[in-house]
């Protein structure tokens, strides 16, 4: 499978979109954009879940490490808009509990 990663600001919310499957051999390239973003100053990001097939444990490592660098940094990132796949794997590892999820989009860039 295959990973396509879109990056877009709004306002001053970084909105990274994870279009297809992250996993053991996708997440490396998620995690350097997403660095990207850390490293360029980014204090507020939304990540988009909308077209993202699945999510292995691999991508949840990803989430967590972008939250802890986040909160280090007194920023704040949230997963939006996962699919019920998706959202059934945030519920069971009980990422819902750690990181903030929202439905869309919209309801994530109104949580900053």
């Amino acid at each position: 499978m295959s990973l396509k990663i879109t990056l877009k600001e709004i306002n001053d919310v970084v909105i990274i979109s994870l279009i297809g499957t992250l996993d053991t051999n996708t997440s490396p390239e998620a995690e350097v954009e997403i660095n990207k973003s850390l490293d360029n100053g980014s204090v507020k990001m939304a990540i988009d879940l909308e077209n993202t097939r699945y999510v292995s444990s691999a991508g949840l490592r990803i989430f967590l490490a972008t939250a802890k660098k986040m909160m280090a940094k007194s920023g704040k990132v949230i997963l939006c808009h996962p699919n019920d796949i998706v959202k059934d794997i945030l519920h069971v590892s009980g990422f819902n509990t750690i990181i903030v999820v929202k439905a869309t989009v919209k309801e994530a860039l109104n949580n900053f």
